[in-house]
């Protein structure tokens, strides 16, 4: 979504159903195949036809190595957990790691 989105339509594309979606596709000029399109093709021609760019496609810069980097401080700080018998701390920090390790498959992708 994006404030030009909202002032040239009135609200976000992405809010918008697929009908009235075909509707404004319909007026753009070089689109063709518009009743066969599914939503997500026809907010990706619609924001070409404006040249509006995606905040969503433009994900931060995330590194495997800063990552992983901060998968092996978590690790240490679950093994002081365990061996100070902290059970809630190291519960903890399993998750995160879990969380971050889903992070680097999806960056991986």
């Amino acid at each position: 979504m994006s404030e030009k989105e909202v002032a040239i339509w009135g609200r976000p594309l992405a809010k918008m159903t697929t009908p009235e979606l075909k509707e404004i596709a319909k007026g753009v000029e070089g689109v063709s195949g518009v009743h066969g399109m599914k939503k997500e093709e026809l907010i990706e021609v619609l924001r070409n036809s404006k040249d509006i760019v995606d905040a969503a496609a433009q994900k931060k810069d995330v590194s495997l190595r800063s990552i992983k980097r901060k998968i092996r401080s978590i690790k240490a700080k679950r093994t002081e957990a365990l061996e100070a018998r902290d059970r809630k701390r190291a519960d903890i920090c399993r998750r995160r790691i879990s969380r971050l390790k889903k992070k680097t498959r999806r960056a991986a992708a």
